[in-house]
């Protein structure tokens, strides 16, 4: 971004003399990034970011919004006074958003939001200049700092947006009034706090709130829940998934170790390849072709992006451990449905060796949570899974549900240390071995001490 400090003020309203003509090209929120051209924006939360706005300046920060409960410091100077940061970063963001005037793609869902928003910007890539929402930064902060690192040039910004609660994503739709929204899935995810899959979907449609009149809703048609909101809706609809009635459906579908082949109604003559396992990631495809050809990319070029498009880490992505095993990691986040689906696509991969699982508690299940996780048991085929390690209190569910019909090996919260020990003792180097779980069991540590 390039804007003047005094162009900032104007957009956020505020009339103060004394400010530089100083261009800000950039907007952080840690004062760890902070350099020259920045605009720094403490944040209040568990710590309040005005501790660290003399620690931004000494990075460089050119300029700070300011909080007027807080007592200005002497001697301020760039500093802009507001009533809330963060509703300023969120003001702003929606300024500078009208000011470069993309199309925006907004995706949300319970599952697959991530790996969708990676596949649509790389087909949109294409032929668009193109920003996307980095690793999942998408919420009310990651939103406005996503907006506000686009260049002039920005032609489509696909934006990923997140919820845990009812109300944020019309939030998030009011600071980008999306000209295509897209809604991957409903799941279990957060369903804590809405209760059934019913109101899950009420907030997911959140999205299209603020969808232009002239704008198109892109969801997955084979959710009834979502089929029967849509219908309200006065927007061009387009539907993705499996059942014949979808506008773009997929089948022959093929999925290997490192890839997944699939072929689609719309161009029945092409096939299409995705280099992740899976074959729910072809329901992320399919929405992201949805919007490739709503776009106007060519075929060849959105056949061409996904097969080379990079996901985003610790999304199904497989790594080599020191010993030599062969490691699926897809540690970032997870729900029963998600699991489910990693795992029976897992125990298909052909393996020199044994397949093991190493699980960890799914979060934000609420009262349902213990049902959630003897679920995944439907899953697990002894005849196919050599073993099984669980993490986390809620995996004592799973841990009953199996029944000892294979080796399962359970830990508590705290026994990290005792699972990663374990588990380095019985890994041999032809095994196969799949990581999930929530982000907050910190998997990614059990990873890391696999690693060379």
């Amino acid at each position: 971004m390039q804007m003047k400090l005094t162009e900032i003020a104007h957009a956020l309203h505020i009339e103060m003399q004394g400010l530089t003509e100083t261009t800000i090209t950039q907007v952080v929120f840690d004062s760890r990034q902070a350099q020259p051209g920045s605009l720094f924006v403490p944040l209040v939360a568990a710590r309040d970011g005005h501790d660290f706005v003399a620690a931004a300046f000494e990075n460089g920060a050119s300029a700070t919004l300011w909080q007027k409960d807080h007592p200005l410091p002497a001697g301020a100077h760039n500093y802009l006074p507001v009533t809330d940061t963060l509703a300023a970063l969120q003001q702003l963001s929606h300024y500078y958003l009208k000011k470069i005037n993309p199309l925006v793609v907004a995706i949300t869902g319970s599952n697959g939001k991530t790996t969708t928003k990676d596949m649509t910007a790389a087909i949109l890539a294409e032929k668009y200049q193109v920003v996307k929402t980095q690793a999942n930064h998408n919420n009310e902060i990651g939103v406005p700092i996503t907006i506000l690192s686009m260049e002039q040039s920005t032609e489509v910004l696909v934006v990923e947006m997140g919820m845990d609660h009812a109300g944020e994503l019309a939030a998030l739709s009011s600071l980008v009034d999306p000209d295509i929204a897209v809604i991957t899935m409903i799941g279990e995810a957060h369903i804590e706090f809405f209760g059934t899959r019913a109101k899950i979907a009420d907030a997911k449609m959140e999205i299209t709130q603020f969808l232009k009149p002239t704008g198109t809703f892109i969801y997955n048609g084979d959710e009834p829940l979502l089929r029967q909101r849509a219908q309200s809706l006065t927007q061009e609809k387009l539907t993705f998934g499996r059942q014949s009635s979808n506008d773009l459906r997929a089948s022959q579908i093929v999925p290997t170790k490192e890839q997944t082949t699939f072929m689609t109604n719309k161009w029945p003559q092409q096939q299409f390849l995705i280099p992740m396992l899976g074959d729910y990631n072809v329901d992320n495809a399919l929405a992201a072709l949805s919007v490739g050809a709503r776009l106007g990319v060519e075929l060849p070029k959105m056949q061409q992006a996904l097969a080379h498009f990079q996901p985003t880490k610790n999304r199904t992505q497989w790594l080599k451990a020191a010993n030599g095993a062969q490691i699926l990691s897809d540690v970032y986040n997870a729900n029963p449905t998600a699991m489910i689906d990693v795992i029976k696509n897992f125990s298909r991969v052909p393996a020199a060796g044994r397949r093991l699982l190493v699980l960890g508690d799914m979060l934000e299940l609420g009262e349902q949570a213990a049902d959630m996780h003897a679920q995944v048991a439907q899953a697990i085929n002894p005849d196919q899974i050599a073993a099984v390690y669980l993490y986390g209190d809620l995996m004592k569910s799973l841990q009953t549900a199996l029944k000892q019909s294979l080796p399962v090996y359970y830990y508590q919260l705290g026994q990290m240390d005792l699972l990663i020990a374990a588990l380095k003792k019985d890994l041999k180097a032809d095994d196969m071995v799949l990581l999930k779980a929530s982000n907050g069991l910190h998997l990614d540590q059990v990873l890391a001490a696999l690693l060379p």
